[in-house]
């Protein structure tokens, strides 16, 4: 309750850009937990507000990272659009135990890789913490368009990291979005767990 009282207390004071990117981004994840492929429309609009709105407040990375997300989620669509179910919602898989060690390096060394470039070569705030979040993102996206379950583990620390990151900034209605995120992303990761194991039984 005290999340969703900031989130409208920080709406109030948002820039129109911000306020529609927020809502999107509601509606976006909504979708993504309910696994409809209709998510995408609402994500792709919302990815191009947010590049706007990061390279004004100097998040570099962030403003990069919607360049990538635009472009995955149309992978996401295509993708999403061959796994279905008989009910129209996307089938979950699970990621490989012995692939995680790779995500994980990869997120290690972007992280740093990214965050030296930004510090080095741009006026960026808070280069690490900042490309830290955008690393974690590209992989969280590339397995939720994978349709992998973990990816909501991925999302719910980018989640965390972003918060602390934008409240910091003074972003407060999209710190708020993403505390709504986490709650969301848990949601996301129990539901997606519950529907995995229906379908491994029916298997």
């Amino acid at each position: 309750m005290e999340v969703m009282q900031e989130f409208l207390i920080g709406m109030v004071g948002a820039s129109l850009i911000e306020k529609v990117a927020v809502m999107l981004g509601v509606i976006n994840v909504l979708l993504i937990i309910r696994r409809s492929v209709w998510n995408y429309p609402f994500g792709l609009v919302m990815v191009v507000l947010y590049a706007k709105i990061f390279f004004d407040y100097k998040l570099y990375s962030d403003a990069l990272l919607q360049i990538y997300f635009f472009v995955i989620q149309i992978y996401g669509w295509w993708y999403w659009l061959r796994g279905r179910a008989c009910d129209g919602r996307i089938i979950v898989s699970r990621l490989p135990a012995h692939v995680w060690p790779v995500y994980a390096a990869s997120a290690l060394g972007g992280g740093v890789v990214l965050g030296f470039l930004m510090a080095r070569f741009t006026d960026a705030d808070f280069p690490y913490w900042d490309a830290t979040i955008a690393v974690l993102s590209v992989i969280a996206q590339l397995l939720l368009s994978r349709r992998r379950l973990e990816s909501w583990l991925v999302w719910i620390v980018v989640d965390l990291l972003a918060i602390g990151l934008f409240a910091v900034k003074g972003l407060y209605p999209t710190a708020a979005l993403y505390a709504v995120f986490l709650c969301m992303a848990v949601s996301g990761l129990y539901l997606w767990t519950r529907a995995f194991r229906a379908g491994t039984a029916l298997r």
